[in-house]
């Protein structure tokens, strides 16, 4: 692993340094809408279950309507890609941001006037997963918009931070407010945050990009696959982190069976799965300041703690062993996540940086819902034990060897903050320092150290 450089500003100075990014309109704006947006989802997501129950569905429904939002958001990432790339980004998410809200409006009202059916839940869950699938790839392509490169790491992990710390708690309030208001109320909420979102991202000022030359749907989309395919350690790196997210649900679906059986049941996988906030606010917080030199190759040996939750759950009769390997593979998750994303949104060029990403997703995580599907199955056949842990040993050793793929190796953070790639590529500098990130009194401290790592 890098070396890591301890010499470095007093702590003051080091967490001023982390904050900077919010110390900038455009990304500050960003990142308020973010947070506000990020609150109404912690609560919301509960609400939707007991919604689903008190109007007479089932766990079935429950499953299929979550099933519902997840193919409606694969369907049409990569067209949310196309679209981010064709049009100004903010403008894009301001839309997704109105629809959104639109959606949770419309089913508080039908929840609190009392004439919601679960087939219109279904619909809404489509609809809002449709245009999650314009929002992400627009706001992940943005963010290099609003910061310089040298903040990117940080940047996305404040944007992240807030997310893993509503986590924790969001459903415990959710729980409360439900029994208090209802479900209809929290929707309304959720609603009300979108309009927050939407807002802060129509205040956003950016700089005109150059757009893409217009062409047809599919050279769009051709030329997004192609920056990703000229670029083996990129989708080498993509195919690990599928294998990862394919052998992850044997984790949360086994996981509650062994609590039940041997664990004290539903207390004790609640205590365990609290784990993963946690985890993830710590890795937000080291994101914040720890900046490899070899952003990849930490990141992809770190991905390596994927092992850890299933192989606890498998040998270990410990609720604290088990929250302490999710604490852990939660940290890793975080902290490479900022890395991986702050190098690709460095090195991929601004007009197909939309469309690679949403490829980027689209490999990722098309085939984690098979994962979920088959987890069961596996471990009805082969065993608990055998199922888990060979989704460690499959998780585990992708990620591990593509620490050993050149390009990954070749990625290197200068001194300065720059992000290199393999050949020598700097695609996301050619812009520059972002115009439109206004200077204040933070903006004078002193310059970033060398990063750590």
């Amino acid at each position: 692993m890098a070396e890591t450089t301890t010499a470095g500003p007093r702590p003051r100075a080091r967490f001023a340094e982390a904050l900077r990014p919010l110390a900038r309109r455009p990304y500050r704006l960003m990142w308020l809408g973010s947070t506000t947006s990020s609150i109404g989802d912690a609560v919301v997501q509960i609400a939707l279950v007991f919604a689903i129950l008190h109007i007479g569905g089932t766990a079935s429904d429950i499953g299929i309507i979550a099933a519902v939002s997840t193919v409606a958001r694969i369907a049409f990432m990569l067209a949310g890609g196309v679209w981010a790339d064709r049009l100004r980004r903010q403008y894009v998410m301001v839309a997704a941001d109105a629809i959104r809200g639109v959606v949770q409006a419309t089913l508080a009202v039908l929840l609190l006037t009392g004439h919601a059916h679960v087939w219109q839940l279904g619909v809404g869950a489509a609809l809002y997963g449709a245009a999650t699938s314009f929002f992400d790839p627009a706001s992940n392509a943005l963010v290099p918009e609003t910061v310089p490169t040298a903040e990117l790491q940080q940047a996305n992990s404040l944007l992240g931070l807030p997310q893993s710390f509503f986590g924790i708690g969001g459903p415990a309030v959710g729980g409360v407010l439900i029994a208090a208001f209802g479900t209809g109320w929290l929707f309304a909420a959720d609603a009300a945050t979108f309009l927050v979102s939407l807002v802060c991202l129509a205040l956003l000022r950016v700089p005109p990009r150059p757009m893409p030359p217009a062409a047809s749907f599919t050279a769009d989309l051709a030329e997004g696959w192609h920056e990703l395919a000229i670029r083996p350690w990129y989708w080498i790196t993509l195919c690990a982190h599928a294998c990862g997210n394919f052998t992850l649900p044997a984790f949360f679906v086994l996981g509650p069976v062994v609590a039940a059986r041997s664990l004290g049941g539903a207390s004790a996988w609640g205590f365990i799965s609290a784990g993963w906030g946690i985890g993830a606010i710590a890795g937000g917080l080291v994101a914040l300041r720890v900046r490899p030199r070899r952003p990849l190759v930490v990141a992809t040996l770190l991905t390596t703690l994927i092992a850890l939750p299933p192989l606890a759950l498998a040998f270990f009769h410990s609720v604290a062993l088990i929250t302490a390997a999710l604490v852990v593979f939660a940290f890793e998750v975080v902290w490479s996540n900022s890395m991986f994303t702050a190098t690709i949104q460095a090195l991929i060029p601004d007009q197909v940086r939309s469309r690679v990403d949403s490829y980027d997703m689209l490999i990722s995580i098309v085939i984690m819902p098979i994962g979920y599907l088959v987890a069961g199955p596996l471990s009805s056949s082969a065993g608990i034990t055998a199922t888990l842990v060979g989704a460690a040993i499959v998780g585990a050793v992708p990620a591990a060897l593509t620490a050993l793929v050149p390009g990954n190796r070749a990625v290197r953070r200068t001194a300065d903050g720059a992000i290199i790639g393999p050949d020598g590529e700097v695609a996301g500098a050619d812009a520059g320092e972002p115009a439109s990130a206004e200077v204040t009194a933070s903006d004078a401290a002193p310059p970033n150290p060398a990063p750590a790592g």
